[in-house]
């Protein structure tokens, strides 16, 4: 970067954290600190929940995804209008009318302490590898970007979140969230316009639209049932749907958005509003990395996209058979761009056979080019380990650094700064929450007076990022990082969803059946996970974890509950 790409991702953070102390100014007891005195407005409590969804991974991985496997992640969100509007009709004036400052009180008030507290536990392990994970997921690909020590990188993130998240409590988080989120949807316009600006002169965006369609980039949805199959329209409508459902209903950091609302039509104006606008967001980020993919087909992409893992292959034993590929590749690179400009010739000529012909050797080369990233990916394993072979979360910042003018670079950075705070202060307020009302306040110290729970949750918030900063300095081993982040939550979000959906719906189960309940479905989901990830026995798409943990929660409390149910019948005969 250049140095008015480092003034303005250094004014951007400074205006961030400046407007978060300010905003967040005047919390005097635990309800300003913790639920922003509830007077938040529907507009500022929607774009808190889209920032603290949108983590920077969506904004550095997401792009890579499609440019990889093409747009039909975006299936994984075709669930999250339907359980905006069921959270509306059930989760949101239930909280609201309990007056809660956590989703997990409401279990106590329905069941009892013992399941409280172990959904409070579930929450917070998941939640806290969560923020950890937020941290360290732009924190590396940065380092890589930047030639800056991950060290340097996750302290700097991390320290800027703490300093107004703890000063200013979920009120900060909020207005910040707002602020955030404006920067970074700005962000991403330019360089979709910019990506398109790019392309040659004599290719529009609707022939980059017919070379992503031909080359199998645009694969939005895919109809047929597959449960091994990680998107296609069912896993999203239904397994989305559950994730959506428990995310939002049941994981404190963005209930807690809600709760901030100034009443029930506030808060469910925010979840409407995210649940509209949450996929046509990720259609147009999954498009910009579409068009960045059809970018790369008429300028050569780099052979691998890690720069860092590159230059150590040039300095190692490797370098010749590495060179080797790379010229394989401008050949077929070469061949492939002739390809393409026939078949944009022969579809101005309305020529659709010759069109098909010579998009079928676009694919052939495609193919043939993809084999040769595998190879690369080979030799980048036996340099430096098999951590590093996924270079997905590259591709996008490669392009950016590369590319955009100057000015635009530190902007888009700064985007991937600020969506990383963004995501990362709503789960530091989320955990510090958590901490303080469902176990400190209700285990360890139960009466004392308000300014201690003030004290004590400001401690909390900043002990959490300093966690996620430590998480991120000694992590690795992660691929494509907006599917790691996403598989981490669904392994605790189907137990969580199963005992809510038993307090909503099934009034005659008790406290006892349903912790028994909780306790079997974490079993089987984390059973399931170990099979597939580990031993590879079992096929299943992670998006069904949440629809199977939550269907073992109800299945297993009833059950109990049957049991329970007999055994005192037989005590009173």
């Amino acid at each position: 970067m250049r140095t008015l790409d480092w003034v303005v991702l250094a004014l951007t953070l400074a205006s961030i954290v400046s407007y978060g102390i300010y905003k967040g100014r005047g919390s005097r007891n635990i309800k300003g600190y913790l639920l922003a005195d509830r007077q938040m407005r529907w507009y500022t409590v929607a774009l808190s929940i889209m920032a603290t969804q949108a983590s920077a991974i969506t904004f550095t991985s997401t792009p890579g995804q499609a440019f990889v496997d093409g747009m039909r992640f975006v299936q994984y969100y075709l669930g999250l209008p339907i359980a905006m509007v069921i959270l509306s009709i059930t989760a949101v004036p239930i909280f609201h009318k309990l007056g809660v400052f956590t989703a997990y009180e409401y279990l106590e008030h329905r069941f009892d302490s013992k399941t409280r507290t172990l959904t409070s536990i579930i929450f917070l392990v998941s939640r806290g590898l969560g923020a950890g994970m937020t941290i360290y997921a732009p924190s590396v690909v940065l380092s890589v970007m930047l030639g800056w020590d991950i060290r340097l990188t996750s302290t700097l993130i991390g320290g800027a979140v703490i300093i107004y998240t703890t000063s200013g409590g979920v009120k900060a988080v909020n207005w910040t969230d707002f602020q955030q989120l404006l920067i970074i949807m700005f962000g991403m316009f330019v360089a979709f316009f910019m990506t398109i600006h790019l392309l040659p002169a004599d290719v529009g965006f609707a022939e980059a639209l017919h070379v992503a369609g031909g080359m199998g980039k645009l694969n939005l949805i895919d109809f047929s049932f597959d449960l091994s199959n990680r998107y296609n329209f069912w896993s999203g409508i239904i397994g989305g749907m559950f994730v959506a459902l428990a995310y939002f209903g049941t994981d404190q950091s963005q209930v807690q958005r809600y709760l901030t609302g100034q009443s029930v039509t506030q808060s469910r104006l925010g979840l409407l509003f995210n649940g509209m606008a949450k996929v046509p967001m990720q259609f147009f980020i999954l498009l910009l990395g579409a068009m960045v993919f059809v970018f790369y087909q008429f300028e050569r992409p780099p052979l691998f996209f890690n720069p860092v893992e590159t230059q150590k292959i040039r300095e190692s034993s490797e370098r010749g058979v590495f060179e080797q590929l790379e010229q394989q590749h401008e050949g077929i690179f070469r061949d492939k761009s002739e390809k393409l400009r026939d078949y944009l010739q022969a579809l101005r000529a309305a020529d659709e056979p010759g069109a098909q012909q010579s998009i079928e050797a676009v694919r052939s080369a495609q193919e043939r080019e993809q084999l040769l990233r595998k190879e690369a990916a080979r030799i980048v394993e036996a340099t430096s380990g098999p951590v590093v072979t996924n270079d997905t979360n590259y591709i996008f910042l490669s392009f950016v650094s590369k590319y955009l003018p100057v000015g635009l670079v530190g902007l888009v950075f700064a985007c991937i700064f600020a969506a990383t705070m963004s995501s990362s202060s709503g789960e530091l307020s989320a955990l510090a929450t958590c901490s303080i009302v469902d176990v400190y306040k209700r285990h360890v110290r139960k009466n004392a007076d308000e300014r201690h729970y003030l004290v004590i949750s400001r401690i909390l918030m900043a002990l959490w990022g300093v966690y996620g900063i430590g998480f991120a300095q000694f992590a690795s081993g992660l691929g494509s990082l907006v599917e790691a982040v996403n598989i981490i939550g669904s392994l605790f979000y189907g137990t969580m969803l199963g005992v809510f959906l038993t307090a909503f719906y099934l009034k005659s189960i008790k406290g006892t059946a349903v912790f028994w309940g909780a306790v079997v479905s974490q079993a089987v989901v984390l059973t399931l996970f170990a099979s597939e990830y580990f031993l590879g026995i079992v096929q299943l798409s992670w998006l069904w974890y949440p629809v199977v943990g939550c269907l073992v929660v109800a299945g297993v409390a009833l059950v109990f509950h049957r049991l329970i149910a007999n055994k005192k019948a037989s005590s009173l005969t």
